[in-house]
């Protein structure tokens, strides 16, 4: 099972230092493992396409490639199958409900039933939904009571309680893609009256408590500095208007706000916390059913995000009215660069860029069966095109194919680019690597590769390449010292930087190859 958030930041849940209720996913965590350092593709559409393929987004055309079709309207190389199709030959029937954002359809990528919102404007009130790739009516307001996280959850355990009346020999892999936080902030209004109290005294007073809650973590000796001049990733003075002399496009310091901005950005704060809350206690129905069938201790379940929390501003769907209680169906906020800091404690940057902030994400493993709790977490780097080989090497193993352990197990098409970490899940490490590897002799060590609307960044070992646009110059950091990206060596280091850039090129030209081995397709 893997449940996949929308727009969730790296503290936005209590075991990662967040004052939001999130009991649930605690618990998961707590009996599980939790890794530091896992990572996204910093948006929606090419986490999707990474996660289900085991590909970088651009292998498989889902994001920019130059020279041909690619991007969220191209279409997967035939060779890109997703995973519930590979699943299909161990036995696996497969199910999702939620966003989808891939492209095709979910039943033509393999899923055996499918509830997807399609709607991304709307949590109270979707016009464009399907079910099993059917059209359904539109919920209109005021008929039978609909929210995003709750219908999500009801349908994925409509579709696993079918699956034990029809199926109950056969395994399933079920994908639950939560929108919730995603814009437009919208939750029940009882839970957010429970959350404003929790921000009156600002965004820096509720980051610094974050990282006091994670300090412990040996992530980072401090959170990053506030970039006071980093604002949304794309321009929408309409928004802005259309929002009322509340809002703000920079990450201004609080004693700076006037009352009237202040209760503005408190409302909007305390409706991304109870959209976090009501996911979570959906969650808990997920977590109830499967112990209630007594398949909570053999079953996986993997939590992410699939990307940091968003920095956007923008006004969408029915429009904004700002007479309408915040978090009601007739409003339409957005997080924002303030709280959207906040959410990435202790990171630098924000959903689409590629820093710390826009990549990583909180990543938890629930598996008593063969998970011994890990209070101390996992270290190692991994990715979300990390999820399909592991998936697919346990799929094998429990077929009797005998391959546990081994990453190179049956794959038709180009191998992927992700990699299986059954092996260090099942053992449980209590650290990642004990040393920086220098670059000279980093042969062996893992290479991450990131792009994203001209946005770049390559890992190897424990350096880290990156830079703020197509154009940008490189900047250098050593995140076994540096997470939070505070201290650029690209001046000190040039070799280091010259090294890891060419790196970068020739993995963006494989990929681009393996892009266009299938264009006809």
């Amino acid at each position: 099972m893997v449940i996949l958030c929308d727009d969730l930041g790296f503290s936005d849940i209590g075991v990662y230092g967040s004052e939001i209720n999130t009991p649930n996913l605690d618990r998961l965590a707590k009996n599980g493992a939790r890794f530091h350092q896992f990572y996204n593709t910093a948006r929606c559409w090419p986490t999707r396409a990474a996660l289900l393929t085991g590909y970088y987004a651009q292998q498989v055309r889902r994001d920019t490639v130059e020279g041909i079709p690619s991007g969220a309207q191209a279409k997967r190389p035939s060779w890109a199958k997703l995973l519930p199709e590979r699943l299909k030959k161990y036995g696996y029937r497969s199910y999702h409900s939620g966003k989808w954002h891939v492209d095709g359809s979910p039943l033509a990528g393999g899923f055996d039933h499918s509830y997807s919102l399609q709607d991304h404007d709307r949590h109270f009130n979707p016009k464009n939904h399907t079910l099993d790739d059917k059209p359904l009516p539109p919920v209109k307001e005021g008929g039978e009571y609909y929210y995003s996280s709750t219908a999500i959850a009801q349908y994925a355990i409509d579709q696993l309680n079918d699956h034990q009346q029809s199926f109950p020999d056969k395994p399933f892999f079920s994908f639950i893609a939560f929108t919730a936080p995603h814009f437009p902030l919208h939750a029940p209004q009882p839970i957010v009256d429970r959350y404003r109290s929790k921000y009156q005294d600002g965004w820096e007073a509720v980051r610094q408590r974050r990282w006091e809650s994670m300090k412990d973590f040996g992530i980072a000796s401090q959170p990053s500095s506030v970039e006071r001049s980093v604002g949304p990733p794309y321009p929408f003075p309409d928004a802005i208007k259309k929002l009322g002399p509340g809002e703000l496009n920079l990450p201004k310091p609080w004693n700076e706000l006037n009352e009237e901005q202040k209760r503005f950005q408190i409302d909007k704060m305390a409706v991304h916390a109870a959209m976090i809350d009501c996911m979570d206690q959906e969650i808990g129905r997920i977590i109830d059913w499967l112990s209630n069938q007594r398949k909570l201790d053999d079953t996986l379940i993997l939590f992410l995000s699939d990307n940091g929390a968003s920095a956007e501003i923008m006004v969408r769907g029915d429009g904004h009215n700002p007479q309408a209680p915040a978090g009601s169906p007739a409003t339409f906020l957005s997080l924002g660069p303030g709280w959207s800091t906040v959410s990435n404690t202790p990171f630098r940057r924000h959903k689409t860029w590629v820093h710390e902030g826009g990549i990583s994400t909180p990543m938890i493993a629930h598996w008593p069966a063969s998970i011994t709790p890990n209070p101390a977490a996992i270290a190692t780097p991994h990715h979300v095109i990390d999820i399909a080989p592991t998936l697919l090497e346990l799929a094998e193993g429990a077929a009797g194919k005998g391959r546990t352990g081994d990453t190179k197990f049956d794959w038709s098409g180009p191998l992927p680019a992700g990699q299986s970490f059954v092996a260090e899940l099942t053992n449980n490490p209590k650290s990642g690597r004990d040393n920086a590897t220098p670059v000279a002799s980093s042969a062996t060590e893992r290479v991450l590769w990131w792009q994203h609307e001209g946005n770049r960044a390559l890992r190897w070992g424990d350096w880290k390449l990156v830079a703020a646009g197509k154009n940008a110059p490189w900047e250098l950091y050593d995140l076994k010292n540096d997470r939070i990206e505070s201290n650029d060596q690209a001046a000190i280091r040039p070799e280091i930087v010259e090294k890891l850039a060419e790196k970068w090129e020739q993995i963006q030209s494989e990929n681009a190859a393996l892009a266009k081995s299938d264009e006809t397709n």
